[in-house]
């Protein structure tokens, strides 16, 4: 086979870069080691900001996410048995948020790549990257049948993940990781009932963090913080429940309710960043270049801002064959990549309890939150990057 562009992954990266780049003209095939059913059911967190709800919208994949999707203009912070409602369309100048889930997001990119006759290949194995420090790199792997298939292309883009082949197919003589593991996880939870609230609640608590999130109007998504190495068994209906109302209890009459719980699971939390994010042909982007802990909703968000800087600079050399913003693609990804790091990273430190620090420390956490929630300037920063900065313009 031969292609253009080989995009490794069927996640929101590699499926919107293929659509970004079929608007461009330009063409790719997609690899994916899942199934379509496994891809589009898995249930992942969907807090889009302003910029990726307005490029699905300007790239014709936004129609369902506008019917279905629910704009949040503000959040909650809740400390102390008391909300504070940060008005971020306010702070902002009208930029908001989107609660659309991320599987929601794959059937959009999914169906629009079918429709458009593009070749998405599901349920292939042992996917390797040939030849990247050449002109014509290649994709060699057994599709769903068994058969060793080979892909020759221009470029190829890595949006396989964290734990998938593109990453560790530069050498390791050229790339340097940063990573830094929290000594806690989320242990997340779905209900079946209406929304607990009309917006996202950040909790801070002596007990740990907890947040109350939606995925729909009939399924809720909560969120507690345990420890890193709990199993679900560890955490029994009756557990859960009296955690998170402990956790988000209050003096102002605001009570959560109850709901079948009908899955659970642990999430662990990391912050990772590899530079560069671009080797030869190699271009990486998502989860494969980077992690952010959940705390910042920053993690699909990034996807998108990487595979528009890249959809960009492929347009540029088709278009015109030059290179230039393709050699700089990583030094212009990964200034965004930082900025949402720092965010989610202070994020995390200051609505989570880390049980080997002083009561100092947790001086200082509520300090931050009456701070934030107390001036205007401070909560304007917040505001600013969860609904996410501008785009760079083009």
């Amino acid at each position: 086979m031969r292609t253009q562009v080989g995009i490794i992954g069927a996640g929101p990266a590699g499926l919107l870069l293929a659509h970004l780049l079929r608007l461009r003209g330009i063409e790719s095939v997609v690899l994916e080691t899942r199934s379509r059913e496994e891809i589009e059911a898995t249930i992942r967190a969907g807090v889009l900001e302003q910029g990726t709800v307005d490029l699905l919208n300007e790239s014709g994949v936004g129609e369902r996410m506008r019917r279905e999707g629910q704009r949040h203009e503000g959040v909650i912070l809740r400390f102390g048995g008391q909300s504070h409602r940060l008005h971020l369309a306010e702070l902002t100048g009208g930029r908001s948020i989107m609660v659309y889930a991320q599987h929601e997001v794959i059937r959009d990119l999914v169906k629009a790549r079918l429709d458009a006759g593009g070749q998405l290949l599901f349920g292939v194995k042992d996917v390797s990257l040939l030849d990247l420090d050449t002109k014509l790199p290649k994709l060699r792997f057994h599709d769903s049948d068994g058969a060793v298939r080979e892909i020759t292309c221009d470029y190829i883009a890595g949006c396989d993940g964290f734990h998938g082949v593109s990453r560790p197919s530069i050498p390791s003589r050229v790339r340097k990781e940063f990573e830094r593991v929290y000594p806690f996880g989320w242990f997340g939870i779905l209900v079946e009932g209406p929304p607990a609230t009309e917006e996202l609640i950040y909790a801070y608590h002596e007990r740990g963090f907890a947040l109350v999130s939606t995925r729909s109007p009939q399924i809720q998504r909560l969120y507690l913080q345990c420890n890193p190495n709990n199993r679900v068994e560890d955490w029994p209906d009756a557990r859960i429940w009296e955690e998170l109302h402990t956790r988000l209890a209050g003096s102002d009459g605001w009570r959560l309710a109850d709901g079948r719980i009908f899955q659970k699971g642990v999430v662990a939390m990391r912050s990772f960043v590899v530079e560069p994010m671009q080797y030869g042909r190699l271009f990486l982007a998502g989860d494969a270049a980077h992690i952010v802990p959940p705390t910042g909703a920053k993690g699909l968000n990034l996807a998108v801002a990487d595979v528009r800087v890249l959809a960009r600079a492929l347009a540029a050399f088709y278009g015109t064959g030059q290179t230039a913003l393709l050699e700089r693609y990583s030094e212009d990804a990964l200034r965004r990549v930082w900025r949402a790091e720092h965010f989610s990273w202070w994020m995390t430190s200051m609505l989570h309890r880390f049980h080997d620090e002083s009561p100092f420390h947790h001086r200082l956490q509520l300090s931050q939150l009456q701070y934030v929630t107390g001036s205007r300037s401070a909560a304007t920063m917040l505001a600013e990057n969860y609904v996410g900065l501008p785009f760079d313009k083009d």
